[in-house]
């Protein structure tokens, strides 16, 4: 059924989409794609309880519930859908937008969250587990509504929506009142597409509101890291040698964790004032060429490409775990592992355990992709509230106050 689906909703939706608007037809298109509707009551129980711990987007609720202040609105989304993005998805809609989603990570949604808001009439295309080639066509299925109307407003995290949009259907661009940006490495993609005149609609900076970045990415990450390795590994920490690339606030939260936990850790980080705050705070500060040959747990924060390579592989001590929890998956080269490996075994879903020329083994979670969310259930909902919060408002103003 999933490919039948696949096929010919890219065949023929694909090539809807490449005509004018008016000639839209998304007769081909499913109702709803996840893994398994039967898993909704037990997403809308967590879903009530995250409700409870998230008091921004419920005071949202009870301020704009008459005014709907997005009505009109139709919101394609793609960020992790997770139990806390079902409470921010209702919100949308309890505010008067008509929203559609899909998730921003092949690994990272939470199949009975995605299942609540698929029960409820919600357009949700997405499932744990997802192929480089399902992800995007769960992204496009979000562009046009039900009524044969596009998109609107863009809420993303990542960057991967709005790149479709101006490089792959450019013609809904004018129709688009804005994005909200949720996470850094998309901010960073908004603002190379800025210098590079390629920014065609309005955009909001989310992740860095200071009840955004200086929350979710630095108390999120100090506990859903530890989430993560646990769940995939048993591994205790204490005692042992963590290396953490990258200290900006999710490197800060993430060494805070491994320290707490007992970890003796070394921090890697070119940016100098990052470097001496670690310092500052009693880190090892090196190079990852000198942590390679020490650590025994390696978590990557950057958000940049190549931190850890195969030089670095091949320093390091058996079975040394590695991890990322950067948006994308391109902080760790895992195709050198994948090439170079002489073995490789799946020790259980996102954790795998390469064994190299030396014969040492190293074993890398959640593929290198985001590893709380992988292995974990991602941040607590208390904090996404926060960020939440910060998206809701965000698409308020813009497309409240357009232009």
């Amino acid at each position: 059924q999933l490919r039948r689906v696949h096929e010919v909703s890219l065949c023929e939706v694909g090539n809807c989409l490449s005509e004018s608007q008016s000639s839209v037809n998304m007769s081909s298109k499913p109702a709803f794609k996840v893994a398994d509707i039967s898993l909704a009551d037990w997403g809308r129980k967590e879903i009530m309880l995250a409700e409870n711990e998230m008091p921004g987007l419920m005071s949202l609720r009870l301020k704009y519930k008459d005014s709907k202040p997005l009505k009109g609105a139709r919101i394609a989304g793609c960020l992790h859908m997770t139990v806390q993005t079902a409470v921010l998805i209702e919100t949308l809609v309890v505010l008067g937008a008509e929203v559609q989603w899909s998730s921003c990570n092949i690994f990272s949604t939470q199949d009975h969250a995605a299942a609540a808001i698929a029960k409820t009439g919600i357009p949700v295309y997405a499932w744990k587990g997802e192929t480089d080639e399902e992800y995007i066509w769960c992204i496009e299925q979000t562009l046009v509504f039900k009524d044969g109307q596009p998109l609107n407003l863009i809420l993303d995290d990542g960057g991967d929506l709005t790149n479709l949009v101006h490089e792959k259907y450019p013609q809904f661009l004018a129709n688009i009142k804005g994005i909200s940006e949720e996470t850094t490495t998309g901010v960073h993609n908004l603002y190379k597409m800025m210098k590079e005149s390629k920014l065609k609609v309005p955009a909001i900076n989310v992740n860095d509101s200071v009840t955004k970045s200086k929350f979710d990415n630095l108390y999120g990450c100090r506990e859903s890291l530890i989430d993560g390795i646990k769940r995939a590994t048993d591994v205790m920490l204490a005692g042992k040698v963590c290396v953490v690339a990258g200290y900006g606030d999710v490197g800060k939260g993430c060494a805070q964790s491994l320290r707490a936990f007992g970890g003796r850790v070394i921090v890697t980080e070119i940016d100098p004032i990052n470097a001496l705050q670690a310092s500052m705070e009693g880190y090892e500060v090196t190079t990852m060429d000198e942590a390679s040959k020490e650590g025994q747990i390696f978590v990557t924060t950057t958000g940049c490409k190549d931190i850890i390579t195969g030089k670095h592989f091949s320093n390091m001590r058996n079975d040394s775990i590695i991890c990322n929890i950067g948006h994308f998956d391109c902080e760790i080269e895992v195709t050198w592992l994948e090439k170079n490996a002489v073995e490789k075994i799946n020790i259980k879903p996102q954790v795998d355990r390469y064994k190299l020329a030396s014969g040492r083994h190293v074993i890398l979670l959640a593929e290198g992709r985001l590893v709380n969310l992988g292995c974990a259930m991602g941040h607590p909902s208390f904090v996404m509230s926060n960020s939440f919060t910060n998206q809701t408002l965000a698409q308020i103003e813009l497309w409240t106050k357009p232009g």
